[in-house]
């Protein structure tokens, strides 16, 4: 398949990193610590940020209070921490302009991870603290486009969640999952499903970036 846009953002987590060890190692012991079932706490914590599944899964508590514990045990957490198959490969290829990260992690979180992984920080990266909504909110998604100055439709988003899906839809961009998190039948909002980001290759024609990559189209799944 063969997709052409102006700009590609990224989600981090599941998408350029594999993270998710350390993400339900985190959510698990924090749900144990709070008297509440893991399994609820672990399944929506994935691609939102931290602070709204607080708040989802124990609206009684003090949601600002436990984020800055849940945000550190994150950052502490670094086993498995690794970067995924082509990510680096390909964020090389792209001129920093035009790429962005937008993830539903802290700023903290972000840069302690990819460095962790090997990666660089990127030049455009926005975070749970750059943003009011968090993702399926379009907010993230509409912010990584404006630091780029382009329209939402000129942007092409790879995703992982179907929150980050729901965010970039909602925001008016186009969308290819990776099956890193969520199995494919979860993921049947994006328009095609790839493997890995091993399988992406870029050219690039002055402005325009050329997408193509062995992915199936959603409506084959």
């Amino acid at each position: 398949m063969t997709f052409t846009a102006k700009a590609i953002l990224f989600d981090m987590d599941g998408v350029l990193i594999d993270s998710a060890p350390a993400v339900e190692r985190v959510w698990r012991r924090w749900a144990l610590a709070h008297h509440l079932d893991p399994d609820v706490v672990v399944e929506p914590a994935h691609g939102r940020r931290s602070l709204e599944t607080i708040r989802a899964v124990a609206p009684h508590m003090d949601a600002e209070q436990e984020n800055l514990k849940v945000e550190q045990m994150e950052i502490e957490d670094k086993d498995g921490v690794i970067v995924l198959p082509g990510a680096a490969e390909l964020l090389c290829s792209l001129p920093a302009e035009q790429f962005a990260i937008v993830t539903s992690a802290t700023r903290p979180l972000a840069v302690a991870r990819l460095g962790y992984a090997g990666l660089p920080v990127p030049r455009h990266l926005v975070t749970a603290d750059d943003v009011q909504h968090g993702k399926p909110s379009p907010e993230p998604y509409l912010k990584g486009a404006a630091l780029l100055h382009l329209s939402p439709a000129d942007c092409l988003v790879f995703e992982d969640t179907p929150a980050g899906i729901a965010s970039a839809h909602a925001a008016g961009m186009r969308v290819i999952a990776l099956g890193n998190t969520y199995p494919a039948h979860e993921l049947r909002a994006a328009g095609a499903l790839a493997a890995t980001l091993a399988q992406v290759e870029v050219e690039l024609h002055e402005a325009t970036i050329v997408v193509s990559l062995a992915a199936i189209p959603m409506q084959k799944i």
